[in-house]
Order: structure tokens, then C-alpha cells, then sequence
């Protein structure tokens, strides 16, 4: 039998070493068997969360590479080609409010109080630059963080915008210090009086208010929030520590207000940590009422256990889980690159109700900076020559690209068999999706060193199987649909040299699994 069972079909191979990158391959034919193949039964009548899209953090580091490394040409080419739903299909990005380990200026807030000033009750002092947007002389967000966002937005209008602080302007901390692990100091009096406005609580409530508010009035629209970036980390760079419990109390009693009052629309998303945060169910701090303020749960993976995440996604109905910050190092293996980006985060975050996908930087240098707190070894989704502006696309970017591309945001998970219990074990892991025309989408992940064979089909099509190789630490893609499909490819990486520098042990013990 050569029939298919639609009249569009769209298949790809990647494999861990890149030598496959997303590469076309014949759409199998049908057979009556699965053979010796390990078998994928897709079932759309099991139907879980939405998708929402996935994309990457446009750091001070990122957008001053694409801002200087690069002309305006290349910049909008390969941000045309990320951000464009006929080609790469991101469709979200995270960023800081103030400054985050990630800059290539010197760090700030957007309330940085002149000597002998100790408050500022009314944020009269609250600024996120000065100039215009990429002008030589404007400052913080203004200079590079603003005009890519422009551009991104021009070629996606629809793009999902996440903002998280790393730090509150160090008058409000306990430290008095932008840098280093102070806290927020809760119940503060710093208004002229003793009323609930009158609190750092509220101030800082307000102080989210005014960063949307001036985002908004350069044609940017903050989607969703954070409280707190990693609030379990006492990072030496800019960084405020939180509690579940004060987490919990601030954002219901104060910041969910706030945006209720002026963006209503504007989502928090609880946690923004890795899972060491959630060694406790949520519920145990948390009410329903107190639930109610947040959209959903956002996650790292750097550390934790695997089973913690449940701690996180099966506290509340309606809660959704979006991925907020994920990196590989320079000198990842081919393994444990494909582990934690195909496996842990394509694959099982999903199978556990993730819907938005957003990794740390999208672009570092060859040596992977800049970065004003000195951090090194890291690598961005593409990485870009300091000197040159040339781009080599790495195993991130083919991550996000199989669900940039072939799952269309708004789809909705479905069943499918799954042999891999943590994206790493095991055998052949797989997710699917069905769109509202009908359309299907599914990703296999083969967390092995040696290709397996598998045989996919769809409930209540028969017995009707594909089979197909799926590479060692890679995956196989499969969009079948009535409509039109995106067959575009990433284009060929330039050539230039990574110099990679050692890193030292710092915030994230990589004991995940």
C-alpha cells in the first residue's frame, strides 16, 4: 500500500549531532503492520492543554549582538526568519524588567535613586531609558532591547511578550544593593502615611504598572509577568530572594490588583524557578482564592527532581505551565544537549502540560558573552560572530523550529504512546497535537545512542502504520493537514570558530536528573 491519509504531509529528520537538521524525508507509506517497529498510537479523542508557542529571551546580551555585530539587513534576516510564521514560527520571547546576569551595559533598575535620596514613594525617578529607540546615545532598554522587540513585533504582531525582574531597585531591598540576594522589604512604610498604598508592597506593585505602561507606548505589549526571577537564588548578580508564602501574599493582594486596575489582561505566572522551588505542593501555601491570581506555573530545570514538577502542574484546574528560562553550555554533548532540549523540554515538560516554551538567551557570541556578570560557557539558540555577524544555528534553534513550524499555536495536545518516563530513559518518547482544522502534528524523540524504528498511527484510522527511523539523540517530525503546510528550511551556517571559555560552578547545580 503507498497511500497516505491526507493530502498534505510534511516530515523531518534531526539528529543529535546536527548532521540532520530538520531534513526533509519521504512521507512513508501505509502498511497493515507495525513489524518489529516500536509502535505510536496518536489517540485526538484524549485531549490536554493549548499550545501556545515557544521562542527565547531577548537579553541586553542578545539584542546588542543583533544590534552591533550585525547590519539591518542580516539583523532582520535571521529575525525574519525565527519570528516569521511562514518560516520559523516563533512566537514568544521573554525579557527582563531592569537588568538581568545578561547585559552587555552596567547593571540598573529602572528606579536608580540619585545620592541622598532614600525613596521614592511616587517613582518619580522611574525611567527605562533615555534617546531614541537604537540611537547611539540612548540607555538601557532604549538602546538595544526596545528596537529589536520593534522589529520582532513588525514581523509578528501576535508574538507573546514575558517580562521577570531579576532585581527591585535596591532602595526597596534589605541590602540596599541592585546586586547580590537582598529581599523585598515587605510591610515598609515609605509613603506619607500608614495606608496600604503607603507600603513598598504596593510601590512595587506599581513600579510593574509603569514598565507595561512605557513598553506600551513604544508598540510593545507585555503578555505576562513573573514576580521574581529564580527567587530561590542567592546569585551574586542583580537579585531579589522571595518565599512561596510572600510570592503567594504579593501577587494576590498587590500586584494581581494592580493589573486589574490598568492591564487586566496581563497574566502572572507563579514560581519562575527550577524545580527546587516546588519541592512542596503549591497547594500547601496557596488557596484556590489565592490561585485565582495566577495564570499558571512557570519552570526551570537546572535542579531538582524530576517528580517535583507535579508539585507545580497538578495543584489547580485550569493552571497552565510555561517553560521560562533553559540553556545547554558550549561544551555540552551531543547526549546531553539532545537530553535536556529534546528530551527533558520537548518532550516530557510537554507530556506534563507545558504550553510555552521560552530558552534563555536567543543569541551569545562565539565565546558566549557578552555578559556584565561575567558568567561564561554558555550558548544562545543561535550563536553570533562578534566580529563578522555570521550565525551558526544551534541544537536549541532546531528545538524550538519542530514546534515554531509544525504545531500551530492554539492546537491542542493529545495522547500518544510514550516509552521515555524523563525525556532521558528509555525508549521512544513522542507528543502530539490536533489543530481546530483537524490537522495533526507529532514530535518523536529517540533518547538512545543508536536509531529506532518506530510505527506510527492514529485511533480510529484502522490499522494503518507509518514507519519511520528516528536518529540517535534525535527526532522525527510529522504535520499532516487539509491546509497548507510550512516546508521552509533553516538556511546553511556560516563558518567561523567557537572560543570556548571554562565556567565556573555557579547558581545552577545541574542535578536534574
Amino acid at each position: 500500500m503507498t497511500e497516505t491519509t491526507a493530502p498534505h504531509e510534511y516530515w523531518t529528520r534531526t539528529s543529535g549531532d546536527l548532521t540532520d537538521r530538520r531534513t526533509p524525508i519521504a512521507a512513508p507509506p501505509v502498511e497493515s503492520t507495525p513489524g518489529d517497529a516500536q509502535s505510536v498510537v496518536i489517540d485526538p479523542s484524549r485531549r490536554y492543554q493549548y499550545w501556545e508557542g515557544v521562542g527565547a529571551a531577548v537579553t541586553d546580551s542578545s539584542a546588542s549582538l543583533l544590534m552591533t555585530a550585525m547590519d539591518a539587513d542580516r539583523r532582520h534576516a535571521i529575525l525574519r526568519e525565527m519570528f516569521d510564521p511562514e518560516q520559523g514560527g516563533f512566537g514568544s520571547v521573554r525579557i527582563s524588567i531592569g537588568s538581568c546576569d545578561f547585559v552587555s551595559q552596567k547593571f540598573y533598575s529602572y528606579d536608580d535613586l540619585p545620592d541622598g535620596v532614600a525613596a521614592d514613594a511616587s517613582l518619580a525617578h522611574f525611567s527605562i531609558g533615555e534617546g531614541e529607540p537604537g540611537a547611539p546615545d540612548a540607555t538601557r532598554d532604549l538602546k538595544y532591547i526596545i528596537p529589536v522587540l520593534q522589529e520582532i513585533v513588525a514581523i509578528n504582531p501576535g508574538v507573546k511578550i514575558m517580562a521577570s525582574p531579576w532585581s527591585a531597585p535596591a532602595w526597596m531591598k534589605t541590602s540596599g544593593r541592585l546586586t547580590g540576594a537582598g529581599r523585598l522589604r515587605l510591610g515598609d512604610y515609605v509613603g506619607n502615611g500608614y495606608r496600604y498604598q503607603d507600603t513598598i508592597d504596593y510601590v512595587y506593585a506599581q513600579y510593574f504598572i509603569k514598565f507595561i505602561a512605557a513598553y506600551a507606548r513604544y508598540g510593545i505589549r507585555i503578555t505576562s509577568v513573573t514576580m521574581q526571577n529564580e527567587p530561590s537564588n542567592g546569585a551574586p548578580w542583580p537579585m531579589t530572594i522571595w518565599t512561596p508564602e510572600e510570592l503567594t501574599r504579593w501577587g494576590a493582594d498587590y500586584l494581581r490588583p494592580a493589573l486589574d486596575r490598568t492591564f487586566p489582561d496581563v497574566e502572572i505566572y507563579f514560581g519562575d524557578d527550577s524545580l527546587r522551588f516546588f519541592q512542596r505542593p503549591v497547594s500547601e501555601y496557596m488557596t484556590p482564592a489565592d490561585a485565582r491570581a495566577f495564570a499558571g506555573v512557570a519552570l526551570h530545570t537546572y535542579s531538582g527532581l524530576p517528580e517535583w514538577v507535579h508539585n507545580a502542574t497538578r495543584q489547580f484546574p485550569g493552571w497552565k505551565v510555561a517553560m521560562t528560562e533553559r540553556r545547554c553550555m558550549l561544551d555540552e554533548t551531543v547526549d546531553e544537549a539532545s537530553h535536556v532540549m529534546l528530551g527533558e523540554i520537548g518532550t516530557w515538560l510537554v507530556r506534563n502540560g507545558m504550553g510555552l516554551i521560552n530558552l534563555w538567551n536567543l543569541a551569545l557570541d562565539e565565546g558566549g558573552f557578552p555578559s556584565y556578570a561575567g558568567t561564561a560557557g554558555r550558548r544562545g539558540v543561535i550563536t553570533i560572530d562578534s566580529s563578522t555577524g555570521k550565525v551558526k544555528r544551534n541544537l536549541e534553534y532546531f528545538m524550538l523550529r519542530n514546534y515554531g513550524q509544525d504545531v500551530p499555536v492554539g492546537a491542542r495536545r493529545i495522547a500518544s504512546t510514550n516509552r521515555t518516563p524523563d525525556g532521558r530513559r528509555g525508549g521512544l518518547g513522542s507528543v502530539a497535537f490536533v489543530d481546530d482544522r483537524g490537522g495533526l502534528s507529532a514530535i518523536l524523540y529517540n533518547p538512545t545512542g543508536a536509531p529506532i524504528e518506530a510505527a506510527v498511527t492514529v485511533n480510529g484510522e484502522g490499522a494503518r502504520w507509518r514507519r519511520v527511523t528516528v536518529p540517535a539523540y534525535g527526532t522525527v517530525t510529522m504535520r499532516r493537514t487539509d491546509g497548507p503546510i510550512n516546508t521552509t528550511q533553516a538556511p546553511a551556517d556560516d563558518d567561523f570558530a567557537i572560543t570556548y571559555t571554562p565556567h565556573p560552578a555557579d547558581d545552577h547545580d545541574e542535578t536534574l536528573f
